[in-house]
């Protein structure tokens, strides 16, 4: 952790919606003057779309038919790591991006499924936000999480993260829905030896759950609308947060516990603007104060 340079992190499955937290907290430094410098965590998969599958199929062939983005082997943990040690301590580090689709090329001139060359981040930025599938990851052999100062967990109960998954991807990405599911289905070791344990390492978990059937969600034509959810909010360490104030402002929410609140779908991005505005300013303060 790192008072001169700190770092969020949101962390989430595939198709669990970090990007759509990123966008709020875009928001919030575009309104309050924050210069952030951004980081995807697809740039720190170790192989492209040609190499991943490659990869597949040399583990398929040692008898590993669960080799996926979500595992260590995939990935290049130390890396992340790096890049999170040395921007705590100087502000800086090395990051690429990972093309997904035509947009992307055309931004880049990167191939779909490339990389682009590592570079620099910018310079003289406030804070770093990662937002990707690891950003709190803590193995033997690294420890991810221990270097950002706020932690943001993205987690949609299963059915619906598959949901959003599945829709993304075919319509987004051209994958068909059997493609998906067969990826699903390879991740879940990883997913549950990679992804279930950082959310006991974050300090905000945002978990949306559907109040409509979605019991078979690979037939599922529509992702359920946020009127058609709840969120739950959970505080690692509730002390110093409002929640009287929070129940005051998100009408139709209540404590289901002492360190979480529910909120109608419709209101979670009003609940992360009044949560997350005032932990974004807390860090920036404390930044400009030993500056």
């Amino acid at each position: 952790m790192s008072i001169k340079h700190p770092i969020v992190s949101v962390t989430g499955s595939s198709g669990a919606g970090t990007s759509s937290v990123r966008q709020t907290f875009e928001h919030i430094f575009r309104r309050e003057h924050v210069k952030a410098a951004f980081v995807q965590g697809d740039a720190f998969h170790r192989y492209d779309r040609c190499g991943m599958e490659k990869a597949m199929l040399d583990a398929a062939k040692r008898g590993n038919h669960n080799f996926s983005h979500f595992g260590m082997e995939a990935n290049l943990f130390d890396k992340l790591e790096e890049l999170f040690r040395t921007y705590g301590e100087r502000g800086e580090g090395l990051t690429r991006l990972y093309i997904h689709d035509a947009e992307e090329q055309r931004t880049t001139g990167a191939a779909i499924g490339t990389f682009t060359p590592w570079t620099k981040l910018e310079p003289d930025t406030d804070l770093l936000l990662y937002e990707g599938l690891h950003g709190a990851i803590k193995t033997e052999a690294v420890d991810v999480a221990q270097y950002a100062d706020l932690k943001i967990g993205v987690v949609p109960v299963i059915n619906l993260e598959w949901i959003q998954k599945i829709q993304r991807d075919r319509n987004e990405r051209g994958y068909t829905t059997e493609e998906v599911t067969q990826a699903i289905l390879r991740r879940m070791p990883d997913y549950v030896q990679y992804i279930c344990p950082q959310f006991t390492q974050t300090d905000i978990n945002f978990q949306r759950i559907p109040t409509v059937d979605t019991s078979n969600p690979f037939i599922a034509r529509w992702i359920p609308t946020p009127d058609e959810s709840m969120v739950i909010i959970r505080f690692k360490e509730p002390r110093g947060i409002d929640f009287a104030y929070l129940l005051s402002m998100l009408h139709d929410s209540f404590m289901s516990r002492a360190n979480s609140i529910v909120i109608p779908g419709s209101k979670l991005d009003l609940a992360m603007q009044l949560i997350l505005t005032p932990l974004i300013l807390q860090l920036v303060e404390r930044r400009r104060r030993v500056l």
